[in-house]
């Protein structure tokens, strides 16, 4: 059984509408793409970073969720830096940086049925032109946000194990079991999704 993501809070940020959050969402990672003065952005994340803390996470847990991210992110800035300047690299870094705070605010504050009923309420419009359909987009939201999480601890149970014998630092006895792990549970979820628009 998987940890859920949501906080239980009565904040404001708690009581503020699904929707209204993923609107939101939406215009800031929008809008931060037109953004480049690092001061504007500091401020952002420092803006993000609060939210983050207003649903009443700890920091252990909040470690525990974006300690993954670091090494993707030092990869990113070394990229940036190397072929764009290390100034285009705070820009980017800090982008990301102040998104994933926000995805993370709006997901430790919202209830997964409320994220993925907001959704479907969004689609609907799309659904009725014969664009999409609204209940497998929303479905796939619910199981995506299971998914997320699944895959981290699925990656520390194979690290565990590949450590007790001595392949810790082996990056292929790591990364395989654990692509298997993944396409095994992406059939899943592949299937819950079909089965969901079969009836």
């Amino acid at each position: 059984m998987l940890e859920p993501l949501y906080i239980q809070g009565d904040r404001w940020l708690h009581r503020m509408p699904a929707g209204a959050k993923l609107a939101a969402l939406v215009a800031a990672g929008v809008a931060l793409f037109f953004v480049q003065n690092l001061w504007i952005l500091a401020g952002a994340m420092a803006l993000a970073a609060a939210l983050v803390m207003l649903t009443g996470v700890s920091a252990a847990s909040w470690w525990r969720q974006v300690r993954g991210l670091v090494w993707v992110l030092a990869a990113i800035g070394v990229f940036a830096a190397v072929f764009q300047g290390w100034m285009h690299a705070a820009v980017v870094l800090l982008r990301i940086g102040v998104l994933v705070a926000l995805a993370m605010a709006v997901t430790l504050s919202t209830r997964s049925a409320d994220l993925i009923a907001a959704c479907e309420r969004a689609l609907t419009p799309l659904e009725r032109l014969g664009w999409v359909n609204a209940g497998k987009v929303a479905l796939a939201l619910a199981l995506t946000l299971r998914f997320v999480p699944e895959i981290w601890r699925q990656y520390q149970e194979i690290r565990e194990a590949q450590a007790a014998r001595g392949l810790a630092k082996h990056p292929l006895a790591l990364l395989v079991p654990l692509i298997v792990r993944t396409l095994k549970r992406a059939e899943q979820v592949a299937q819950a999704i079909d089965a969901r628009g079969g009836t």
